[in-house]
């Protein structure tokens, strides 16, 4: 089976409790433990950013082997809080020296569960309507991130895209992103980072063909979504 979930915000290494952030998050280690039963080894679990709090890999070793020991294999991606992104040949580097095996990184790549492409990037921002020059240039780039992921895709029936940002939120279209994912066939959207209050703003639905779906941890209740 093919599960999804972002933002565990682990910290094993760091002093950034998430119960801070509201009682949801009180004690949400032992809550993925739970939330992650579901998941056998042989099944893939894409994980849409903000892994962990730590500032490096080296502040996010605990952090990582408690991803790695979850069950089956971890596809990840970047999202806003992942600081210790440096490229992904590092993280690869880093998790060989380490002895980490169930993780691998989707960077301008995919990657397939049975017949089915895995396809993403982070994302960024939805653009409000005078975007400044900086936010424009960061989105053009994801979008040509995605766009490479889903070329990567080649003729696969089914593409699946995993975002950390979403691509709608209130009033806001993240458009390009989504003129992408339309000339790709993509049906399917998933999300995270959206947190808290937050959430009431979150799209979750169909639109212009494609379904969108939130999967932070905490709108999960921390247990993994199935996919396929």
């Amino acid at each position: 089976m093919l599960f999804t979930i972002g933002d565990l915000h682990l910290s094993f290494e760091t002093d950034k409790p998430m119960d801070v952030f509201g009682p949801e998050w009180d004690d949400h280690i032992t809550k993925l433990l739970r939330g992650f039963e579901t998941v056998g080894a042989e099944d893939t679990t894409v994980i849409c950013g903000d892994l962990t709090w730590g500032m490096d890999l080296a502040g996010c070793l605990e952090d990582f082997k408690f991803i790695d020991g979850l069950p089956g294999r971890k596809i990840i991606l970047k999202g806003n809080h992942d600081y210790w992104w440096s490229t992904a040949s590092a993280a690869k580097k880093f998790f060989g020296e380490n002895n980490i095996n169930s993780i691998e990184i989707l960077n301008n790549n995919c990657f397939f569960y049975e017949n089915t492409a895995i396809c993403g990037t982070r994302g960024w921002l939805c653009p409000n309507e005078n975007p400044a020059p900086h936010d424009k240039k960061i989105m053009d780039r994801e979008i040509g991130r995605l766009e490479a992921s889903l070329k990567c895709a080649g003729d696969a029936e089914r593409k699946i895209v995993f975002l950390h940002y979403p691509p709608i939120f209130g009033k806001f279209y993240a458009a390009g992103m989504i003129d992408v994912m339309e000339r790709y066939g993509v049906h399917e959207c998933y999300y995270g980072h959206i947190h808290g209050s937050g959430r009431q703003l979150a799209f979750e639905g169909a639109d212009r063909g494609i379904s969108y779906k939130l999967i932070s941890a905490d709108h999960l209740r921390f247990k993994p979504l199935r996919v396929v």
